[in-house]
C-alpha cells in the first residue's frame, strides 16, 4: 500500500515522456487501483481472522485452567485426573467451536477480499477454483489420504475425492481439446483501413526478390547494417532518423534495391548476390571482375567472386559484401537528405528533450521569440550543409541572442554557423590542422554584398559557375574536399549558386573558421569580364 503513490507517479512520468500512450496509462492505473483495493481488503481480512484466532486461544486457555480449578477445589478430583478429563473436554469443545469459526472466517475473508470487482463473487470463486486442474488433483489426493486414516469416515472422503478427480480429468481433457482446436486456426485477414493507403513511410527500402535473404533469414546482415547506420547517423548529426521500412517489390529486378523518402524514390542501386564489391582506393592494379561503380560515392569498382577477395585486397582494393554496399549507400543518402527528414514533429522532440533539463530555454525560445517552423528551418539549413546539430544548446543559445530582433531563418542560420565555428572547422581540417581552401575574387564579394537576393544577374551567376568549375577541377583538388572561402555577408548567396553545380562543394565564411586554423590557399575563383 505504501508503494502505490510511487507507482502512480511512475506511470505519470512515462506518459509525460511519451514512453506509453493514454490507453496504456489508463490500463496501468486500473491495475494499480485493483492492487490497492486488494491489499487494503486483505489487511482488514487478516485483522479479522487474527482477532478470531486470538479469541479462540483465550477461550481454550480459560477452559483448561477453569476446568482444573473446578475439578480440584470444587469436586475434589485429583489433579492428574482433573487435567486429563478437562483437557479432553476442552479439545472437544474447541473442535466444535473452531470448525464453524474457521468456515465463517474463510467466508468473511472471501467477501472482504473481493477487491472491489464488478463481477459476481460466486462466478469468480468457481472460475478460480476450476481454472487449474492441478488444484483439483491435489484436493483429490488429500481426501484419499484422509479417507485411509483409521477413525475417520471413509465413504464421504472417498466420494468427494472421486468427484474432485473426475472434475480434474474432465478439465484436463477439455483444455487439450481446446488447444488442438485452436492450433490450426489461422488469423482472419482483416480488410485494411482505407486511411492506411494514405499513410507514407518517412523512409523505406524496397528490394527485389533476390535480396530477400538479406532481411528474411536468421541473423539477417542487412537489418543489422541498418540498425548500426541509424546509430551512426544519430551520433554524427544529432537527431534520430525514423525507422526504415524494408519491403519487397516485384517490379524491381531480382538484385535491385530502391530507397524512398515519403513514397518518392531518391536513389536506386543493384548488387550481385554471392559476389563481393572491390572498390579501387588510389592507384590500384587491374583485377578480373565485372566493372561497375560504387553506388554511394560513384567510385570505380569490380564485382568479384569470393575466391578473388584476398587477391583484390593485396592489390589495394577495399572489398565489401552486398549488405555493406547497401548499408553504406543508405548512410550516404540519409546524410544528404537528413534535412528533409527533420520534420516539425522531430524538431518538437528535440525541444522536449532540452525542456526536461532546461525548461526556461525552450519557454523563452518557442513560442516567445520564434515559431516552431522557424527553428525547424534553421536546423534544416544546418543539416543541408552537413553541419551536425548535436550541440543543440549552443544553437538554441544563439537563437535566443538574436531572435528578439531577427526572425529570418536564413540570417539566423548564419549566426548559428558562426557560433558553431569549432565544430565546422573540425570537419574539414586535415591531421596537421590545415584547411585547404579556394578564395573568392573580391569583385564577386563586392557585387554580391551590394545586391539584393532577387536582383542577382543571370550573367553573373553563369560567370561564377564557370569560374568554380574551372578552378575546382579534379586535377587541382587532387582528392581534397573542395572548399570556397568568402565573407559572411555573401556566403548564403554563393552557397545557393554552388548547389546548382554539386552538393559536394563546401562554402565557408571567414567567421566560421577558428582563428588558430592554418589556411592552405590553393587558388581563387576569379571574376572574368
Amino acid at each position: 500500500l505504501d508503494a502505490m503513490p510511487g507507482k502512480q507517479m511512475a506511470i505519470d512520468a512515462d506518459l509525460n515522456t511519451g514512453l506509453i500512450d493514454e490507453d496504456e496509462a489508463r490500463a496501468r492505473r486500473a491495475t494499480i487501483s485493483k492492487e490497492a483495493d486488494f491489499y487494503g481488503a486483505m489487511d482488514g481480512a487478516s485483522k479479522f481472522v487474527r482477532g478470531d484466532a486470538i479469541a479462540g486461544l483465550v477461550i481454550t486457555a480459560i477452559n483448561i485452567i477453569g476446568g482444573l480449578l473446578i475439578g480440584v477445589f470444587q469436586q475434589g478430583i485429583p489433579v492428574s485426573e482433573a487435567a486429563a478429563t478437562y483437557t479432553i473436554l476442552t479439545i472437544g469443545d474447541g473442535l466444535v467451536s473452531q470448525v464453524p469459526a474457521l468456515i465463517i472466517s474463510t467466508a468473511a475473508g472471501l467477501v472482504v477480499s473481493r477487491a472491489g470487482t464488478d463481477s459476481n463473487i460466486g462466478r469468480d470463486i468457481s472460475k478460480q477454483v476450476l481454472m487449474n486442474p492441478r488444484s483439483l488433483v491435489t484436493v483429490a489426493g488429500v481426501l484419499m489420504v484422509l479417507g485411509i486414516v483409521p477413525g475417520l469416515p471413509h465413504t464421504p472422503f472417498f466420494i468427494v475425492a472421486l468427484i474432485a478427480g473426475a472434475m480434474a480429468y474432465y478439465l484436463t481433457r477439455k483444455q487439450k481439446e481446446d488447444t488442438v482446436d485452436e492450433a490450426p486456426a489461422e488469423p482472419v485477414d482483416e480488410e485494411p483501413r482505407i486511411e492506411s493507403f494514405l499513410e507514407l513511410d518517412p523512409l523505406s527500402l524496397e528490394i527485389g526478390y533476390g535480396l530477400i535473404p538479406l532481411v528474411d533469414e536468421p541473423g539477417a546482415e542487412l537489418l543489422g547494417k541498418i540498425k548500426a547506420m541509424r546509430r551512426q547517423v544519430a551520433s554524427e548529426l544529432g537527431f534520430v532518423v525514423s525507422p526504415i521500412h524494408v519491403k519487397d517489390n516485384l517490379q524491381l529486378r531480382p538484385h535491385e534495391y530502391s530507397f524512398l523518402i515519403r513514397g518518392v524514390e531518391v536513389a536506386r542501386g543493384e548488387v550481385m548476390m554471392g559476389n563481393w564489391l572491390a572498390v579501387a582506393s588510389g592507384e590500384a592494379a587491374q583485377i578480373d571482375g565485372v566493372p561497375t561503380k560504387e553506388p554511394a560515392f560513384g567510385l570505380p569498382a569490380f564485382w568479384i567472386e569470393e575466391n578473388e577477395v584476398e587477391k583484390a585486397q593485396i592489390s589495394g582494393y577495399m572489398v565489401v559484401d552486398p549488405a555493406t554496399v547497401i548499408g553504406t549507400h543508405l548512410t550516404e543518402l540519409i546524410r544528404n537528405h537528413a534535412w528533409e527528414l527533420l520534420t516539425r514533429n522531430e524538431t518538437q522532440k528535440l525541444l522536449d528533450n532540452i525542456a526536461r533539463t532546461y525548461p526556461k530555454i525552450t519557454e523563452e525560445l518557442v513560442p516567445a521569440n520564434l515559431t516552431l517552423g522557424a527553428v525547424q528551418r534553421v536546423l534544416q539549413n544546418l543539416l543541408k550543409e552537413r553541419v551536425p546539430i548535436k550541440d543543440i544548446m549552443t544553437i538554441f543559445d544563439t537563437l535566443l541572442d538574436y531572435s528578439p530582433t531577427m526572425k529570418e531563418p536564413e540570417i539566423l542560420t548564419e549566426y548559428v554557423r558562426q557560433a558553431l565555428a569549432r565544430t565546422i572547422t573540425k570537419q574539414y581540417v586535415n591531421d596537421e590542422g590545415r584547411l585547404t581552401v579556394f578564395t573568392l575574387d573580391p569583385a564577386y564579394e563586392k557585387y554580391f554584398s551590394h545586391t539584393e537576393e532577387g536582383g542577382i544577374s543571370p550573367d553573373i551567376i553563369n560567370k561564377l559557375v564557370k569560374s568554380i568549375e574551372a578552378v575546382l577541377s579534379p586535377e587541382k583538388l587532387k582528392g581534397k574536399q573542395p572548399i570556397i572561402l568568402c565573407s559572411s555577408s555573401v556566403r548564403k548567396y554563393i552557397r545557393r549558386i554552388v548547389e546548382r553545380i554539386t552538393s559536394s562543394i563546401v562554402v565557408l565564411s571567414s567567421s566560421e573558421i577558428v582563428s588558430t586554423t592554418n589556411l592552405d590557399i590553393r587558388g581563387m575563383v576569379t571574376y572574368e569580364n
